[in-house]
């Protein structure tokens, strides 16, 4: 049965370790007792930031249905909201950022694969994990359809516009960005919110960490481009509303639509001329002073302590 609102907590905060993990379920009571339904914690929340080093270690990642993954599960259901967070997983020697999105009850409604990985200081995720290769799908929570991105992800808008086209009302996206570059994360942002005609809303992880200056504003955006949320404070609630998009996509340029086979077309030549040009490089000199990327043919170096 869809659901004509939904109230949703970005919680800005993160549980790394055992002590700091302790306090998560009143965390979640707390935005249960505000009134959200859905919790939104910051990319990999019960994770330090250990992109931070180009060193990735093998207590980092759990495998599928791990300890994080069940805490997670645990705590959406001991405290009645879905729950949308995050882990590294390592499935059968392949690492990635996984979105994990929990309904009330504590049962998986869905699971998405970071696909745009940085690499740089600060940020060398593809040291970390492998990209995702699996497109995101709408996923319905308590009736109300959205769409699962990760951090980078926002920067590249195509998904969330293939969401949007697909039926997601919003598009809901845990970061872990630096507070000095979020005039731009902003601008893109909203302009999802306002060509996709959806809503767009995300939380970053608060504070620095290891050296990186991470932190920044949650954030929420309306279908028309209207900021609706820009706060610092840990817990942010905010109501989302079908009749606000039904109304957006009565209006410009919400009518002109979606035309997913004109898309399709342009995106596979560009898929060729792309394949053209990285086997031309391959042929080039590899230039041994910067950093080498890992790919799927060459596995991600992970250290034992």
């Amino acid at each position: 049965m869809a659901n004509d609102r939904l109230t949703v907590a970005l919680l800005s905060e993160v549980f790394p370790d055992d002590a700091s993990r302790g306090r998560l379920p009143a965390a979640l009571a707390a935005a249960r007792a505000s009134g959200a339904e859905l919790v939104v914690l910051p990319e990999l929340p019960l994770h330090p930031w250990s992109p931070a080093s180009p060193r990735a270690h093998v207590e980092d990642a759990e495998p599928p249905q791990g300890p994080r993954h069940r805490l997670l599960e645990a705590v959406a259901r001991e405290a009645g909201v879905a729950l949308l967070g995050g882990v590294i997983v390592d499935d059968d020697g392949v690492r990635r950022n996984r979105a994990l999105l929990f309904a009330r009850d504590g049962s998986l409604l869905t699971s998405y694969d970071k696909v745009h990985l940085p690499h740089e200081e600060g940020f060398w995720e593809r040291a970390h994990y492998e990209p995702g290769d699996v497109a995101p799908a709408p996923v319905w929570v308590d009736g109300f359809a959205l769409g699962v991105q990760l951090c980078s992800d926002l920067n590249r808008p195509e998904l969330g516009h293939a969401l949007a086209a697909a039926g997601a009302l919003a598009v809901v996206g845990p970061r872990a960005t630096e507070a000095a570059t979020w005039p731009r994360w902003r601008l893109v942002l909203q302009a999802t919110a306002l060509t996709a005609s959806c809503y767009v809303l995300s939380v970053t992880r608060p504070r620095p960490e290891q050296g990186v200056p991470l932190g920044g504003p949650s954030f929420a955006v309306g279908p028309d481009g209207t900021v609706l949320l820009e706060s610092t404070e840990t817990l942010s609630l905010v109501t989302l509303e079908r009749a606000a998009v039904q109304q957006a996509r009565r209006g410009y340029p919400g009518y002109l639509g979606f035309r997913p086979e004109v898309y399709s077309a342009a995106w596979k030549e560009a898929a060729r001329a792309m394949a053209i040009e990285a086997a031309a490089a391959a042929e080039e000199t590899v230039d041994e002073a910067a950093p080498a990327a890992p790919s799927s043919t060459q596995p991600l170096e992970v250290w034992r302590e």
